[in-house]
């Protein structure tokens, strides 16, 4: 080979050596601002503290790094996309709701939705709400989507229940309803014997007034010996809860009731019905279910308010009559004013609670 050629070979020899050595300089410098990328500090949050982002379920892991990259998450979709498929996280990311710290790393995010971290929301549907009310629990998350009818009275188990944004509102009732199929029906396998019950529906029934009358579940089962023992004995219930979701339909009446509405015959007015009513009144938890289906074994026939928040027991109606009387007279001392006691109703229409 004559000298020109040597020489031009030796200059494309080095012109090649001198792209090789910038593209692998190039390539490191990728390589090293990826790895920066994946590792170092991400973007810090927009709103405060903490970046949170909505993953919604049936993602991709495209539209799963899209979507971070749009909510400010992580600075690259494509490094996410591309260490994703290179750890194998890519075929474990869970969909859901995540909060992820300001300037948290990308290797940090992908680490948290490769484990499903979801941020925990709840909802809490109090013991002794209606069915209607429970709904409108429900309706009022801005985290559920979705319309949903009002189950039957008394089909709910009052429980703080975990949910996730886009869940739907029927999903989280019909998990409401299940919880309290079984529970009642483990209860009712357990259930003390002799009870006045043919259906575990019934019992639901006892149990919802039991919740009404009193906030306290250490006197729930006393208070089912009180309705279960006069059930026994054909005595009316006299509850005045009923009463009132004979009015209301379980909403605060907001005053007393009136001798009126204790004479005026309706479904639940159990002044004027023997035995249960139709339905249940609330959505009873799982002490009144319980009390329910295992009431305390005592006489006790009466119940009144004791000042306390509580309740004072008695079986038999010269004992209640004492016990009236002394709630009279500390409701005429918190009022400050001579209100006069009214005796207890005659022995065929004995006064159940307060």
């Amino acid at each position: 080979m004559s000298a020109p050629g040597v020489g031009l070979v030796r200059r494309l020899m080095a012109a090649a050596m001198a792209a090789a050595a910038t593209l692998t300089f190039v390539f490191l410098l990728v390589l090293a601002w990826a790895l920066w990328t994946y590792n170092g500090p991400g973007p810090a949050s927009k709103g405060g503290e903490e970046t949170v982002v909505f993953l919604r379920p049936g993602s991709g892991l495209n539209e799963i790094a899209s979507t971070l990259e749009r909510e400010g998450a992580v600075r690259s979709a494509p490094i996410f996309t591309a260490a994703a498929h290179l750890t194998g996280a890519g075929r474990e990311l869970k969909a859901g709701e995540y909060a992820f710290p300001s300037k948290a790393s990308m290797s940090a995010v992908l680490g948290k939705i490769k484990r499903g971290e979801v941020l925990r929301r709840f909802v809490t549907i109090p013991e002794g709400v209606t069915a209607e009310m429970a709904v409108e629990i429900v309706k009022a998350s801005p985290l559920l989507v979705g319309d949903v009818p009002t189950p039957p009275e008394g089909a709910l188990l009052p429980e703080t229940y975990e949910i996730q944004r886009g869940q739907e509102r029927s999903a989280v009732l019909a998990r409401m309803m299940d919880d309290r199929d079984e529970l009642l029906a483990k209860l009712w396998e357990q259930r003390q014997p002799g009870l006045p019950y043919d259906t575990p529906e019934e019992a639901v029934i006892l149990a919802s007034i039991v919740e009404k009358e009193t906030a306290l579940a250490s006197e729930r089962p006393r208070i089912a010996r009180v309705f279960v023992n006069r059930l026994q004995q054909g005595m009316r219930l006299q509850s005045d809860p009923t009463i009132i979701y004979g009015i209301t339909k379980g909403r605060p009446l907001g005053r007393g009731i009136r001798l009126s509405e204790l004479q005026t015959p309706t479904p639940y007015n159990t002044y004027a019905i023997d035995g249960l009513p139709p339905t249940p009144i609330a959505n009873p938890g799982r002490a009144a279910l319980e009390a329910a289906l295992n009431p305390a074994k005592t006489n006790d026939l009466y119940f009144v308010a004791d000042g306390t928040g509580g309740h004072v027991f008695a079986s038999t109606l010269e004992q209640h009559n004492a016990n009236v009387a002394k709630w009279r007279q500390i409701e005429r001392d918190r009022a400050g004013a001579d209100v006069p006691v009214v005796p207890a109703p005659p022995a065929a229409k004995p006064l159940a609670g307060g």
